[in-house]
């Protein structure tokens, strides 16, 4: 078993679309990036690639490289997973924390592990996502940020 943890934290900007594991959250503002700057996805592929220590998205996927501006990060964890699979390894399970302070995403969690389990080709069982706030504290209660953390357990694919 191979365990990997990632973090991830973008500003939060006016008029820009706000995605959090895939799926579109109603509001005036979203995190700022590159890609779609998925907080929690970014987070989800750097504990990903951690945990076979293939580095980091920055190095599979860099800000640089136009071909990534504004990708779905979505379909970026899905490269991603498949180079976790290609290396003999499957998820057990993942377990993610987002820290914002609002708008309220419990609405939206089923639907965001749904999302996840589909592109890890996972059982939602598997997939875990929880919301906080930092009760108003730091860039992510004072609403200029996003942060994610995400934890996941790799499995070794049984062979025949």
């Amino acid at each position: 078993m191979r365990i990997g943890y990632g973090y991830d934290a973008h500003r939060l900007k006016a008029g820009r679309e706000c995605i959090l594991c895939g799926v579109g959250i109603p509001c005036d503002f979203g995190p700022d990036g590159h890609s779609d700057a998925d907080v929690p996805v970014h987070a989800l592929m750097d504990a990903l690639l951690g945990a076979l220590a293939l580095g980091d998205i920055g190095k599979w996927f860099p800000d640089s490289d136009e071909k990534f501006r504004m990708a779905d990060s979505v379909e970026l964890l899905k490269l991603v997973y498949s180079a976790v699979m290609e290396r003999g390894y499957i998820l057990g399970n993942a377990d993610i924390t987002i820290v914002l302070q609002s708008p309220r995403l419990s609405g939206y969690i089923k639907q965001m592990r749904a999302v996840l389990a589909d592109a890890l080709e996972s059982e939602i069982g598997r997939i875990s996502i929880k919301a906080t706030t930092e009760e108003r504290m730091g860039f992510t209660g004072d609403g200029t940020g996003i942060a994610a953390t995400a934890v996941v357990l790799l499995k070794e694919q049984m062979q025949n």
